[in-house]
């Protein structure tokens, strides 16, 4: 089963100074870390904070393409999680039909915002990260734990 998700925040992790992607389910009761790159983090946030850049960044390219092709994002969605990396697929609606493309999460997060498109993942990958991460490192199960008690104010004060 699938679970819609938004994104509740974008953070840098206390411990390992890399970005954090927060995705939080619709009723406020689940949330999904996922550690991102710089380079990943920085165009989700210019999505986020409506930055116009002076030329198409790759993920407005993408959605240009996409565009151009008469094709349509109908969501993304995180279907796996293997050996803590996260995997995720475009799901395209096109005149031939629909496909799905391999992504990496955050490129499909950073299209997904470019296009309006909601954000899915699958219920196993969730249990999965938090029984991962849990088992894993107590620290990052202390992260865990603390981005699941954050209040939305809270979260706004821990953005990159």
């Amino acid at each position: 089963m699938q679970v819609e998700m938004t994104i509740k925040g974008l953070m840098i992790d206390p411990i390992t100074n890399m970005p954090i992607i927060v995705l939080r389910d619709q009723e406020g009761q689940r949330v999904l870390p996922i550690w991102v790159g710089v380079f990943e983090a920085n165009a989700i946030a210019l999505q986020i904070e409506n930055v116009q850049t002076p030329r198409p960044m790759t993920h407005d390219l993408l959605k240009n393409v996409i565009d151009d092709l008469r094709a349509e994002v109908q969501r993304i969605v995180v279907c796996d999680l293997r050996e803590n990396t996260f995997y995720a697929e475009i799901h395209l609606r096109g005149s031939d039909g629909e496909r799905r493309v391999d992504a990496r999460p955050s490129d499909a997060i950073a299209l997904a915002l470019r296009t309006r498109s909601p954000i899915f993942v699958e219920e196993a990958v969730i249990d999965g990260a938090s029984n991962s991460e849990k088992n894993r490192d107590s620290d990052v199960g202390r992260l865990q734990q603390w981005l699941e008690g954050l209040s939305e104010d809270e979260l706004g004060q821990y953005k990159m």
